[in-house]
């Protein structure tokens, strides 16, 4: 199939991109690398720079015929969202729907769309399934939620299909080496990690360690990104074969700590690691694991790579050739 990645130049979108090509899928990025990086664009696959809020740069680019388009061009920072609303209405919701109107205009029939698990809000219970209610706690988790919304309309009224894939939190980096970039200013618990073993900050803040957890630390399901990358590929394939939209979560069904994160990163990088524990996150809900048991069902799929030291092992090996450290 002929697709187009937004924000394909991205963490996840790059993956996405490599997945696909893997597959044997023609792909081109269309991506305005304000936080994508070039280095993260491969040889096989076409670029085109712009921006989702350029509806004339996006319906050009959909007029090459694609059979469908993936869409990772949101902003993600959910502290961020909540003390700039305008600036992810405008970009997340107001850019979705560019790249909806514009698929709907070139004959584009399917859509794959990189939601998250900020949609459901504090869990009522867990894991967390797809029928939880979904009662997002910051902007972020808002926008997602009302495009989701959107999709559901724009199925109904124009015949676009999509899939909508409630990621828990991303982890790790292609095995093979073959993404080359490193997040700029991550603000996700591994990446921030890996920067302290590497010695680029003095010391690892740690939210709280009086949760009613293992360790007393925050409990979350991470899932590796290379295992999200395949999901995309299976939920493409579902839609288009069955002519059927979906939701579905992906996540790991594990829970790991911050702690147990911290202990497997100083083993498996020999670095000490400095921690503070400082006080408790507002709104930071002791423990989210996710229920991927409908991804299964409908696409097969399953975190086959997001152990523990799979996911640390690869984001340090991946630091260590981005910043030479030997």
């Amino acid at each position: 199939m002929k697709i187009l990645v937004i924000g394909g130049a991205g963490y996840i979108g790059s993956h996405v991109a490599r997945e696909f090509l893997d597959s044997g899928d023609s792909v081109t990025v269309f991506d305005d690398l304000s936080s994508g990086m070039r280095e993260n664009l491969f040889p096989e696959a076409h670029f085109i720079e712009g921006s989702i809020m350029d509806y004339a740069a996006l319906k050009a680019a959909l007029s090459a015929g694609y059979d469908a388009a993936v869409h990772l061009a949101a902003f993600k920072a959910a502290g961020e969202s909540m003390v700039a609303p305008g600036k992810y209405a405008t970009n997340n919701i107001a850019g979705t729907v560019n790249i909806l109107n514009a698929c709907v205009e070139t004959g584009c029939k399917a859509l794959v769309f990189s939601s998250s698990a900020a949609v459901y809000g504090e869990p009522r219970y867990l894991p967390i399934d797809e029928k939880h209610p979904t009662e997002p706690e910051n902007f972020y988790g808002f926008t997602k939620l009302e495009i989701e919304r959107v999709l559901s309309w724009y199925d109904r009224l124009t015949g676009l299909r999509y899939a909508a894939l409630r990621y828990f939190n991303a982890a790790g980096y292609d095995e093979a080496g073959r993404v080359k970039g490193v997040e700029r200013n991550p603000a996700n618990l591994i990446p921030v990690v890996m920067e302290a073993a590497a010695g680029m900050r003095g010391e690892l803040q740690v939210f709280g360690d009086d949760y009613e957890t293992k360790d007393g630390t925050g409990v979350r399901d991470y899932v590796h990104v290379s295992d999200l990358a395949k999901a995309h590929v299976a939920s493409l394939r579902r839609i288009v074969g069955t002519g059927e939209s979906l939701t579905v979560n992906l996540g790991s069904e594990e829970g790991l700590s911050v702690m147990e994160i911290v202990e497997a990163a100083r083993r498996l990088t020999g670095s000490p690691i400095p921690v503070k524990v400082v006080a408790r996150r507002p709104g930071d809900p002791a423990k989210l694991v996710a229920s991927s048991a409908l991804a299964r069902e409908t696409l097969g799929w399953k975190a086959e790579r997001s152990g523990l030291d799979s996911i640390v092992r690869t984001t340090w090996e991946q630091y260590r050739r981005a910043r030479g450290i030997s």
